[in-house]
């Protein structure tokens, strides 16, 4: 056998074992995300004709192949159930404005469910957590076509790091992308160094000795925003759902207009803004969403 034959042959078993490896961990992500809660909207909120939706949005993940290549091969949930491909999340957008939905910005919603009157119509509130390059890269250009305003929530202590497969964005980024917008983005706060799970895969601040911890994080959270971007922020979201009595109560406290949760459902004149709920946008929750602004 040829040298060459020998390199051919082993090239080829190894393009063999790396996408057997591939289809087995996918096969695997499919399964889980299949046994997992359903992220589309529940049957109870599907004939409201009057609400606010809060759509969550984490990763807007590239088309090209080479993501493609790696989504499929991690077994990383997060990147099966937490992120729109950018052309989805293109024609989302396009379908808002088509519809014409009324995309508001968060604290019209506050000023909305505060004031005590029923709410009429349907409209929407935009909002992404984490931060990462992608967000900026392919949905901050596709909000400023349409003028829509949204809300991002920043891991303060996590600016610029890798997670979860991608690389947040640095202060430097999040502010270029502001400057952008026109006033459109708002700025929220997701914790300082708090966005992690315990041995357990429990949120670390649900621990009941994680009260003072939080109070302190969130405090520097609040000062590491004003510092890199001059902006105070008004509203803060939950990593992984939603907090305990003690944190909710402290956080009711604060000088907040809402505070988001992953807890789905529909914004009523009658919704507690400190618990408000949300709508995680992927590939299963989206003909729900889209259903829901039709009728």
């Amino acid at each position: 056998m040829s040298r060459r034959l020998r390199r051919g042959l082993l090239i080829g078993i190894l393009v063999v074992i790396i996408f057997g490896i591939g289809w087995n961990v996918h096969q695997q992500a499919v399964k889980q995300t299949a046994q997992k809660e359903s992220y589309a909207l529940p049957p109870r909120y599907e004939k409201m004709q009057n609400g606010i939706m809060v759509l969550c949005y984490h990763r807007i993940l590239g088309n090209d192949w080479s993501t493609q290549l790696i989504r499929d091969l991690s077994p990383n949930s997060q990147l099966h159930e937490f992120n729109v491909p950018a052309n989805q999340f293109a024609q989302q957008m396009a379908y808002l404005h088509k519809h014409r939905v009324k995309v508001i910005r968060a604290d019209t919603m506050s000023r909305m469910v505060k004031s005590g009157k029923p709410i009429h119509g349907k409209y929407a509130v935009l909002s992404f957590d984490d931060i990462d390059r992608t967000v900026l890269d392919h949905a901050v250009p596709v909000m400023n076509k349409y003028k829509f305003p949204f809300t991002a929530f920043i891991i303060t202590g996590n600016t610029g790091d890798y997670r979860e497969g991608t690389q947040l964005a640095t202060w430097s980024q999040i502010n270029r992308a502001r400057q952008t917008t026109n006033g459109r983005m708002t700025l929220g706060l997701h914790t300082h160094n708090l966005h992690h799970l315990n041995a357990h895969m429990q949120p670390v601040f649900m621990q009941p000795h994680y009260s003072g911890k939080f109070r302190r994080d969130f405090a520097l959270s609040n000062r590491e925003l004003t510092k890199h971007t001059g902006y105070h922020a008004d509203s803060f979201a939950f990593p992984y759902g939603s907090g305990t009595d003690a944190i909710n109560g402290f956080l009711a406290q604060q000088r907040l207009a809402w505070v988001a949760t992953l807890d789905t459902g529909i914004v009523t004149d009658t919704t507690n803004l400190n618990e408000t709920p949300r709508v995680i946008v992927n590939h299963e929750s989206w003909p729900s969403i889209a259903h829901w602004f039709k009728n």
